[in-house]
C-alpha cells in the first residue's frame, strides 16, 4: 500500500512488504493497491497506528454485496465465490473511504475494476482518496438531512427576501472605478468555480457563494462585434472599456475602422473611460495575466486596427509607412498609465536583448526592429518611475512611497498558469492587484483600476467525463478513435486538455451574453439585457466623467474600514470559515475593505 499527500507525521510500514507513507489529514491521498496475482496474498492494510478507520462498500462479482469497516486486514462481510482478502478482492464495483476517528469518511470516487486473480491478473487499481478535502458527496447522492425538510429552503429563501427588501441603491458618486474582468470566463465557469470553493471548503460545492455572488446587482450583456455575431476579445474591450461597440480584432477604435487596414485608424479612435478618469486627476492602472499589449488590457489605452500589433516586428512594412503604432508603443506614449502590471517583456525591448530570468533562451529576447528599449523611455519620463520583473521587486516597490509610476512585467510573454507559476519568481494575481491598489489609492481623488484574469462525473458511455467541456480547443480526439476514459489523476494534471468536439490549437471566444455583478455607488444601473458597451457608460457616470461630467452626484461619504460584509447563511460549515470564505469584493480583501464605500466594483465575463 502507498499513501502519499502533502503534511502530517510519517508512519514507519509494521507488516512486511508494506511501503512506509504519510498519515492523511485533510489533503488528497492517492491508495494503490498492487493487487499482484494472488490478491490474497497480499492484503490490503490499513495500520492501526494510523488512527484511520476504513468503511466501504461494493457488488461482489456473484452480485452480492459487501461492506468493511475497520482497520487492519480487513474482509467482505457480504457473501463471494471469490477469496475475501483485502477490501478489493470479489468486488466489481463499489466505494470505498478513509477517515480520521471521529470524522465523517470521505468516499472514494469508484472502484472501477475487480480485484481478483481469476478477474485480473496484475492489475493495478488507483484511488483517489479525498480526506476532508474535494469530496463528492452530492455526485454520490449524500445528501443533508436538513435539505430534505422543506422548512430549510423556506428559511433560507425569507432570509435572502428580507435581504432583497432592504436592499437600496447608492446615489452618491463613486471615487474609484474597479473592473474585474474574466476573459472567456463564462456563466458555466462560475458555476465550476463555485463547486471548486465550496468543495475545497469542505461544503458540497454549489451552495457556496463567491465574492461576485455577493454583488447585490446583475445584469446580462450582448457581446456580438458590428461585423460578427461570435466576437473575440478585442472588439468587446472596446465595447466594454470604451463605450463604442466596435469590429472584429480592432481595438480601441469605431467600427468605421476595418481590420489591418491603417489608414482608417486617424479619426476613428474611440477614448477608453480610464483615460478620461486620468483626465480628470484620478490613477490609474492595469492589472493582467496576459501580456500588458493583449486586447483587454490594450483596450486602456491603445488605438489600433489589428489586436496583434504587440510591436513593430508583428507590423506589415505598408502599416509602420502608413505611421500606425504598435501596441507596446502606445503604452507609454498614448497616456500616463501609473501602475502597469503582467507580461510582455520581449515587445518593449530591441532585438536580441537578453531576457533577466530567462538568459539563455534566444527565444525570449526582445523583439523590436527599431531598437528603442521602451522601459527606458517610460522610466525617463516620470521622476518616481520603478520598472520590476519579479515578485520581490514588486513587493518592494509598491511598498515605496518614494515610487510614483510602477510597471511589472513578468514574462517575455503572457504570465504563466497559477498551476505552473513559480511562487517566489512569479506574483500571483492577488499580489499584483494587491500591489496596484498601494500605490493607485495615495491619490485623494480617487483612481480606476483594470484588472483581468485568464468533478467527474459519468457518461451513457460509462467513461467519465469532466464538468466542463469544449466545442472547439485541442483537446479533439481523432476520427474513429473512441471517447478517452479520463482518470481522476489525468484531469487533475496540470498538462490536461479537455475534451473537445472540434480540433483547435485554442478555445475560441464565445458568443452567448455574459454576466454582469455590480456593487457600489450606481451599481443599480447595471440590470437586465444591455449591450456589453453600456458598461463603459454606467462607469462614467458613476464617477462622473466624460460624457457626463455634469453628473451632479453628490461626493461618496468617507469609507468604514471596520465594517464585515455579510452574507445569507446556507448550510452550517463542517469547520471555522477563513478569511478567505468570507463574500469579499476581490482577492486583496483586507486592503479593499478600506475603498469600498467609495467604489463602483464591477466583475464582467467576457
Amino acid at each position: 500500500m502507498l499513501l502519499t499527500h502533502r503534511g502530517c507525521a510519517p508512519w514507519s510500514p509494521p507488516h512486511p512488504g508494506e511501503a512506509a507513507g504519510i498519515i492523511p489529514c485533510g489533503h488528497t491521498c492517492l491508495f494503490q493497491d498492487p493487487c499482484p496475482e494472488a490478491c490474497s496474498a497480499t492484503p490490503c492494510h490499513i495500520p492501526s497506528a494510523s488512527g484511520l478507520r476504513v468503511t466501504g462498500q461494493g457488488r461482489g462479482q456473484g452480485g452480492h454485496r459487501g461492506q468493511w469497516e475497520g482497520h487492519g486486514d480487513f474482509y467482505s462481510q457480504g457473501q463471494s465465490p471469490a477469496p475475501t482478502k483485502g477490501p478489493l478482492a470479489g468486488t466489481a464495483a463499489g466505494t470505498l473511504a478513509l477517515a480520521p476517528p471521529g470524522s465523517q469518511p470521505a468516499t472514494v470516487l469508484a472502484l472501477p475494476r475487480p480485484c481478483h486473480p481469476t478477474a485480473m491478473q496484475g492489475a493495478r487499481v488507483l484511488l483517489l482518496l479525498l480526506l476532508l478535502g474535494l469530496r463528492p458527496r452530492l455526485a454520490l447522492g449524500i445528501i443533508p438531512a436538513e435539505e430534505e425538510d422543506p422548512a430549510f429552503w423556506n428559511r433560507q429563501a425569507a432570509q435572502a427576501l428580507d435581504a432583497a427588501k432592504k436592499l437600496q441603491p447608492i446615489q452618491t458618486a463613486a471615487k474609484n472605478l474597479i473592473l474585474f474582468l474574466g476573459d472567456g470566463m463564462g456563466v458555466p465557469t462560475v458555476t465550476a468555480t463555485r463547486i471548486l470553493k465550496g468543495q475545497i471548503n469542505d461544503n458540497l460545492g454549489p451552495e457556496t457563494p463567491l465574492a461576485m455572488d455577493q454583488f447585490p446587482y446583475l445584469a446580462l450583456s450582448k457581446t456580438y462585434n458590428v461585423d460578427r455575431q461570435v466576437p473575440d476579445s478585442a472588439g468587446t474591450a472596446t465595447a466594454y472599456l470604451c463605450g463604442v461597440k466596435a469590429n472584429y480584432q480592432t481595438i480601441g477604435v469605431s467600427a468605421a475602422a476595418r481590420f489591418n487596414q491603417c489608414n482608417t485608424t486617424r479619426g476613428n479612435e474611440v477614448i477608453s473611460v480610464m483615460n478620461r478618469a486620468k483626465k480628470a486627476g484620478k490613477s490609474v492602472g492595469v492589472v493582467t495575466t496576459t501580456r500588458v499589449q493583449h486586447a483587454s488590457p490594450a483596450g486602456t489605452y491603445a488605438h489600433v486596427v489589428n489586436r496583434n500589433w504587440y510591436s513593430d516586428a508583428n507590423m506589415p512594412a505598408k502599416a509602420l509607412e502608413d505611421g500606425c503604432q504598435d501596441i507596446a508603443q502606445q503604452l507609454i506614449s498614448n497616456m500616463e498609465i501609473d501602475v502597469i502590471l503582467g507580461g510582455g517583456r520581449k515587445y518593449m525591448f530591441p532585438k536580441g536583448t537578453p531576457d533577466p530570468e530567462y538568459p539563455t533562451d534566444a527565444k525570449q529576447n526582445g523583439i523590436r526592429l527599431d531598437g528603442r528599449n521602451l522601459v527606458q523611455e517610460w522610466q525617463a519620463k516620470y521622476q518616481g518611475a520603478r520598472y520590476v520583473w519579479n515578485r520581490t521587486a514588486l513587493i518592494q516597490a509598491s511598498q515605496d512611497a518614494s515610487v510614483t509610476h510602477l510597471m511589472g512585467l513578468f514574462e517575455p510573454g503572457d504570465t504563466k498558469y497559477d498551476v505552473h507559476r513559480d511562487g517566489i519568481q512569479d506574483p500571483s494575481l492577488m499580489e499584483m492587484t494587491e500591489a496596484a491598489l498601494r500605490l493607485l489609492s495615495r491619490n485623494p481623488k480617487g483612481f480606476y483600476l483594470f484588472v483581468e484574469g485568464l468533478a467527474p462525473s459519468m457518461a451513457k458511455d460509462n467513461k467519465t467525463y469532466t464538468s466542463i467541456l469544449y466545442g472547439n480547443g485541442p483537446g479533439f480526439a481523432l476520427s474513429g478513435v473512441p471517447r478517452p476514459n479520463v482518470s481522476d489523476a489525468e484531469s487533475r494534471d496540470p498538462a490536461y486538455k479537455p475534451q473537445a468536439a472540434v480540433p483547435l490549437d485554442s478555445e475560441t471566444h464565445g458568443g452567448e451574453d455574459v454576466a454582469v455583478f455590480a456593487r457600489g455607488p450606481q451599481a443599480h444601473l447595471v440590470h437586465g439585457v444591455q449591450e456589453q458597451s453600456f458598461v463603459a457608460h454606467v462607469m462614467a457616470f458613476a464617477a462622473c466623467l466624460e460624457p457626463y461630467a455634469d453628473c451632479n452626484l453628490q461626493p461618496s461619504a468617507a469609507p468604514t474600514p471596520t465594517r464585515t460584509p455579510t452574507r445569507t447563511p446556507t448550510r452550517t460549515p463542517t469547520r471555522t470559515p477563513t478569511p478567505t470564505d468570507a463574500a469579499l469584493p476581490g482577492p486583496a480583501a483586507q486592503l479593499m475593505l478600506q475603498l469600498l464605500t467609495g467604489a463602483l466594483l464591477l466583475a464582467l465575463l467576457a
